[in-house]
């Protein structure tokens, strides 16, 4: 009996193993542009740096959350001199006085479009909301932290599993390197998701978020499209 390779498949599991890499080469590409419209523009500049990472787990302690997204990612979201306004009024303590009788109205006008509507981000029809944006910022929260890796662990882990089984079929690279490709998807996620924690306590672990996000990425692209040539172009050995 001939050993089972990605060349020697039958149809219905070529079909199967394909629509399953597409759909997730293409969630790893939605999951990059995501990124880059988010962490991206933590520092109100394109494309993801060391700063991006640090603005958004450590955070930019010398203002607020709310004045870092002001000149960050939502610079676009409102006119430069209500930007000014709402920043001088939160670095002057952002008080309820000064909230009931203007701040209500600006934002109202400029922003509770989304941030009202919008689940997972602050409501800021409230001026508690408010409040807490204008607070130091501090980056991701322990709460957030815990929620978001828990769901990365998990769920990128069982992408990772099923590419490196697919993969696992493949023929032209010795043992070791394509057990090393199988494994370091799992250990740049472990390292990702440790350095969000790092870097949370200690801005100089931000360059490890990039790493371990480059190098599972690298990774997996080299087995999707590997699994994908071995499928439909390498011809089975008779």
């Amino acid at each position: 009996m001939n050993e089972m390779t990605l060349q020697n498949l039958g149809l219905p599991l070529k079909a199967l193993f394909t629509g399953y890499l597409l759909a997730i080469g293409l969630g790893l590409l939605m999951a990059g542009g995501q990124i880059m419209l988010t962490h991206g523009m933590a520092d109100g500049k394109p494309g993801l740096s060391v700063d991006d990472i640090v603005y958004s787990y450590y955070g930019d302690r010398s203002g607020s959350k709310l004045e870092s997204k002001l000149n960050g990612s939502m610079k676009d979201n409102a006119p430069p001199e209500v930007r000014l306004d709402i920043i001088k009024w939160v670095r002057n303590g952002a008080t309820q006085a000064e909230w009931d009788t203007h701040f209500k109205d600006v934002f109202a006008q400029n922003c509770t479009m989304c941030h009202s509507v919008m689940p997972g981000i602050p409501d800021f029809t409230k001026f508690d909301d408010v409040k807490k944006a204008a607070a130091i910022n501090e980056g991701a929260s322990i709460q957030l932290l815990t929620r978001v890796s828990h769901i990365h662990l998990f769920g990128i882990a069982f992408i990772f599993f099923f590419v490196g089984w697919i993969f696992s079929y493949a023929t032209g690279f010795s043992p070791l390197v394509k057990a090393g490709l199988i494994f370091f998807p799992f250990a740049f996620l472990i390292i990702d998701i440790a350095s969000w924690w790092l870097t949370k306590f200690n801005p100089n672990f931000a360059v490890l978020v990039i790493i371990g996000g480059f190098g599972y990425s690298l990774a997996s692209t080299v087995m999707i499209f590997s699994s994908l040539y071995q499928m439909w172009f390498l011809k089975s050995p008779r």
